[in-house]
């Protein structure tokens, strides 16, 4: 009996050919997540990209899921998958792509070109005053995953010194210099420049920087977020950018997202905000590796080998 595979990502002809070659033998049903009826997600053996989670209604006949995302957060709570389906991500696809966006933000408030940028939206010719630099700045990377990883090597290309937050110790990677496990966060965070955040959302990641964790950072650190926008409470980052405790922050998640227009943390000067849009496919080569990695993973299971990027529903992480 031949397997259903259900593809919500958009893909071209030429995705089609290379997941249908890895697939052969499987039926191959094309939908998008808005459009996909529940029917279809219930007769479903195999689920290329995010289809919505409260959607899956832990179907028995799902055997294999594979996101277009990092993030697996909906899908890791209890109820939504059936315990006999695999779940793996899109780790690896989105390092270039978000590493690089949340590294432009941290230029742009490094040299304070947002405010110029607002200033040439209001006609003025005006001085900004002192600027840093990344180079010999200290750089901590808090969830030095894929994408934290290529973050730390750029900023290290560039003369920083780097710091990394992981979960479990392990041996430190090239172009980090010292490595640390979560438990030692605020050991780290008064030694940095630049506090980036990578962090998926899970029990453990909910607002971890607290009111206390800013306090312990510099006055003239820089707070970047490209995880999830559950890491920091914004009310709190709000006031913490208001009085100054830290020079800047640049986010391209809030929560809750979108980030309501009254909220004040729009108006502050010292903040960049972008709408989630890091990754997604706005670099065109991140949905090529997505589409790589479920050819890749569709063919392996169906030959019975071991997957990539398979997810650990007690952390939400890869293994």
């Amino acid at each position: 009996m031949e397997k259903k595979v259900l593809v919500v990502i958009p893909v071209q002809e030429r995705h089609k050919e290379k997941l249908e070659k890895a697939g052969k033998g499987c039926r191959f049903i094309y939908s998008s997540p808005t459009e996909v009826e529940e029917s279809v997600i219930a007769d479903a053996e195999f689920i290329i990209g995010n289809v919505p989670a409260e959607k899956i209604r832990a179907s028995n006949r799902l055997e294999f899921l594979q996101l277009n995302s990092a993030g697996a957060d909906p899908y890791v709570i209890p109820g939504i998958l059936s315990d006999g389906t695999i779940l793996t991500n899109a780790t690896g696809a989105y390092s270039k792509a978000v590493a690089e966006h949340m590294f432009g933000m941290m230029f742009m408030l490094q040299k304070k070109l947002h405010l110029y940028r607002d200033a040439q939206a209001r006609t003025e010719w005006t001085d900004e005053g002192t600027v840093v630099s990344i180079t010999d700045a200290t750089v901590l990377v808090v969830g030095l995953g894929d994408i934290g990883l290529h973050f730390a090597r750029m900023a290290k290309a560039l003369g920083a010194y780097t710091l990394g937050i992981k979960r479990r110790k392990c041996e430190c990677p090239d172009g980090v210099d010292e490595l640390y496990t979560t438990e030692q966060l605020d050991e780290v965070l008064p030694r940095a420049d630049v506090i980036v955040s990578f962090l998926p959302g899970t029990k453990e990641t909910h607002h971890i920087y607290t009111k206390e964790r800013f306090a312990l950072m510099k006055k003239q650190a820089i707070f970047l977020n490209g995880g999830r926008g559950s890491a920091v409470d914004t009310d709190l980052l709000y006031e913490v950018l208001k009085n100054h405790q830290i020079m800047a922050a640049g986010i391209d998640v809030t929560d809750p997202e979108p980030l309501p227009a009254e909220h004040p943390l729009w108006k502050q000067d010292n903040v960049m905000i972008t709408p989630h849009i890091s990754g997604q496919y706005h670099l065109p080569e991140t949905f090529e590796r997505i589409v790589d990695i479920a050819a890749e993973n569709l063919e392996a299971y169906l030959n019975g080998r071991s997957l990539r990027n398979v997810v650990d529903f007690a952390t939400g992480y890869k293994k």
